[in-house]
């Protein structure tokens, strides 16, 4: 990796491609200025959007097994913002993209890289 850093990282439709998805936030940090903004966007499921996929028994279709390089890991907005925090980021929006409400199709999440001190503060350490 070379020495130049960036303001902002995006990432559409990667992360649930991804087996460690993990790295995908650790490698933007490395990338990343400080204060600068990763941009994921990942397919949306959320409890409205997955009860409705349930019971219209649209399963099947909506997560096909028989797609060859398809989706490893399905992401909430719970779950990404996890993800993010946990890997040194703070959330500074959410939009749900395509159709109704809380049925999106996608989500995108915009996300700061915390500064060293920041990361300190907002630590689970009561310490």
């Amino acid at each position: 990796m070379g020495n130049e850093s960036f303001d902002v990282a995006i990432a559409t439709e990667v992360i649930e491609h991804l087996v460690s998805p993990s790295n995908l936030p650790h490698f933007a940090k490395q990338l990343l200025r400080p204060g600068g903004h990763l941009i994921i966007s990942t397919p949306y499921h959320g409890y409205l959007k997955n009860l409705i996929l349930a019971l219209a028994n649209r399963w099947d279709a909506h997560l096909n097994p028989f797609w060859d390089g398809g989706h490893i890991k399905f992401w909430s907005w719970k779950t990404l913002c996890q993800l993010l925090n946990e890997t040194g980021f703070r959330i500074v929006r959410f939009i749900g993209a395509g159709r109704l409400p809380f049925l999106w199709k996608s989500m995108i999440v915009v996300a700061q890289k915390l500064e060293a001190s920041d990361q300190l503060i907002n630590s689970d350490s009561p310490y």
